[in-house]
């Protein structure tokens, strides 16, 4: 079993233990440094990606002297071909890496207390329920969240790697590779346009997942950000009955 889970308890003034908390180990490391690292090239992406597409009015000096520009595009290409190896690498993990290692790669669609999940966990997302549901992992509506992220991403990095296509010419294997894409869209300024939104996009679900992170924290009694940096989940109530 690679999860193993543990009793602490401080001890209280009469030396007898004052309350139960049990963890859980979660996250491997390679999964919490991808986690890191993916969320370090994500924001490196979206600022850099947000002056690419809204350019600074001007620059001091003579032009000759600055490459403003061009190490901003640097930072962006460099940071989107980053994402794509971690990416790979984070993939890879999912075949050799524990049960929580796979869970963001494929939904169990033929689960019907899984789909029971989603709607008990939109509803105390609204707050129309006062007991929270606690899991090892992702609860099922954070793992369909997280799901359609891995595979909006998929599209992030095919169309990001498109578009530095053209830059390289027809004859590069990034336009062999990736190339497909203008099959769906034809017009270069429409993919340019989707890639775009789809920073947006990211932007948003960064702030939904950050406050979904700190809410669970303290309403649900359960660790998450600390989860991902010592992969360890503490429930700070009994966790016999919790949802694997």
């Amino acid at each position: 079993m690679t999860e193993i889970a543990r009793v602490h308890g401080p001890l209280d003034a009469h030396g007898e233990r004052a309350k139960s908390l049990q963890t859980v180990y979660v996250y491997e490391a390679p999964v919490r440094l991808w986690h890191w690292v993916n969320a370090l090239l994500i924001v490196t992406l979206c600022i850099t990606g947000y002056l690419i597409g809204s350019p600074l009015p001007s620059v001091s000096g003579e032009a000759s002297a600055s490459f403003q520009m061009g190490y901003i595009r640097f930072a962006h290409f460099a940071a989107g071909q980053s994402l794509i190896v971690f990416f790979l690498l984070r993939l890879y993990w999912a075949f050799v890496g524990n049960r929580n290692s796979r869970q963001i790669f494929y939904l169990p669609l033929h689960n019907r207390t899984w789909w029971w999940g989603i709607l008990y966990e939109l509803k105390w997302y609204l707050f129309m329920v006062k007991d929270p549901k606690k899991y090892i992992g992702h609860n099922p509506l954070a793992h369909v969240a997280m799901f359609s992220f891995m595979l909006f991403l998929l599209f992030m990095m095919a169309s990001g790697m498109a578009l530095y296509s053209e830059g390289q010419g027809i004859d590069s294997w990034q336009y062999k590779v990736f190339g497909f894409m203008f099959a769906i869209f034809p017009n270069s300024q429409d993919l340019h346009t989707w890639h775009h939104l789809g920073m947006w996009a990211i932007v948003v679900f960064v702030v939904v997942h950050i406050y979904a992170a700190v809410r669970e924290d303290i309403l649900s009694r359960q660790s998450m950000i600390s989860s991902m940096i010592s992969g360890e989940r503490l429930f700070r109530d009994d966790i016999d009955d919790f949802p694997r």
